[in-house]
């Protein structure tokens, strides 16, 4: 949820045209949602959950608890890019916790928690959960105000989350352009407004610093803004549950943001080409979106890391934690931080419900496209960077870890 703000990144110049939510394919606002949030209200409507209500805290350590989502995964902004702006800045940034399918966001003397949660086949629906102790705490949807920063040409205009990096002044206002970042952007343009705690070596990033100046390349004074381990000397910790912002937790949320949104994009696009008998006129659209996301999934555009990168939570850890393992005990989630993010290239996100809730023309076409390159059938340049090791790596996860593969993928021994 955020202020409407002009938000430029890697897709600026890519065509990915407004779909009416109101489309009778899609229906956003009618559908009923289907997201772990809305999940857990129906069980909470019927007493089999309950949020506990902690004196200091509210309810965000019962919510974190009930959704999954670990405290480690904390990642902390503090640009004013939230419907909550006048709340935040650097001395009181925005928390954020993540899992695969929700967000959480809490700022401090808020009357609202901020929650983004991942409907299988809308994307993301938004909610927000009042924050003083009630006998009854629900979660409350909010789709317009919302939307209107949500459902931009920067979430490939469906209802999608986004990291920014931007120039922000000393209390946090937005200054100059702001993008949109993932795996593509180098490390040097990313987490403007963000703070950021981890180790990189000489590498820069623009995170820990504020205060747009022009006579600065970057933008910003980096000076004593690099390789924090601590932000106690920002503002005062102890006002949040973790006490870090960890660089591998961000790169992987934002690795993990525009993943979800080229599924759900490809979802709503599928769907609304079926339901008005266009699947065929609109098949080369259908074939670029899966070349699109396949070249994603197989992080083929990541930036390369020169130099090694190390949290400094405990989210490095945990995370890979989460699985499945195959019989070499391998995982999709296993991290590099040498030269790139993970140690597997493919897309954890190809675990996920929304992956699977594809329509099935869409799927099956992003499976043929995954077993050809991974086969060596798909030569192209841009996947040049995948390793003989590494598709094979791949290819074996997947066999161990993904029932619902296609019936070919299996009779296939291995990869040549």
């Amino acid at each position: 949820m955020g202020t409407a703000w002009a938000l430029q990144g890697h897709d600026e110049n890519v065509d990915f045209p407004p779909i009416p939510s109101d489309h009778k394919a899609i229906q956003y606002q009618e559908h009923p949602a289907d997201d772990p949030v809305a999940r857990l209200g129906r069980q909470m409507e019927k007493g089999d959950g309950k949020l506990e209500f902690d004196p200091k805290w509210g309810y965000l350590p019962s919510v974190l608890k009930n959704l999954g989502i670990n405290v480690d995964s904390q990642v902390l902004v503090f640009s004013k890019t939230s419907f909550q702006a006048s709340r935040i800045s650097p001395a009181r940034p925005r928390a954020i916790y993540f899992n695969d399918t929700v967000s959480v966001g809490y700022v401090q003397e808020s009357q609202v928690l901020e929650v983004a949660s991942l409907d299988p086949k809308q994307g993301m629906v938004f909610y927000t959960l009042d924050v003083g102790k009630s006998a009854a705490p629900s979660f409350n949807r909010q789709d317009m105000s919302c939307l209107q920063c949500h459902m931009s040409p920067a979430t490939l205009n469906i209802p999608g989350i986004v990291v920014s990096s931007l120039y922000p002044s000393d209390d946090g206002s937005l200054g100059l352009r702001a993008f949109a970042t993932d795996h593509r952007t180098p490390l040097e343009e990313r987490w403007g407004g963000w703070y950021v705690t981890g180790t990189h070596s000489t590498m820069v990033h623009r995170g820990n610093a504020s205060a747009y100046n022009s006579a600065i390349p970057s933008g910003a004074d980096l000076r004593g803004s690099q390789n924090l381990t601590r932000l106690d000397d920002k503002f005062n910790t102890s006002a949040y549950l973790g006490t870090t912002s960890d660089i591998v937790a961000l790169m992987t949320l934002e690795h993990q943001t525009r993943m979800t949104n080229l599924i759900t994009r490809m979802g709503w696009e599928t769907r609304v080409a079926a339901e008005d008998g266009m699947l065929e006129e609109l098949r080369s659209r259908l074939d670029s979106g899966i070349a699109e996301m396949v070249t994603y999934m197989l992080f083929a555009d990541e930036a390369p890391i020169r130099e090694p990168i190390a949290g400094v939570s405990a989210f490095t850890k945990t995370f890979p934690q989460r699985g499945p393992r195959d019989t070499q005990g391998r995982s999709l989630r296993d991290f590099d931080l040498q030269k790139r993010l993970f140690r597997y290239p493919l897309s954890y996100m190809v675990y996920s419900e929304a992956f699977d809730s594809l329509p099935d023309i869409a799927r099956e076409g992003v499976w043929q496209a995954l077993y050809d390159v991974l086969t060596g059938q798909d030569r192209s340049p841009k996947f040049a960077r995948l390793s003989a090791e590494d598709r094979r790596a791949v290819w074996e996860i997947l066999r161990d870890t993904k029932p619902t593969l296609p019936a070919y993928w299996k009779s296939s021994a291995s990869v040549p």
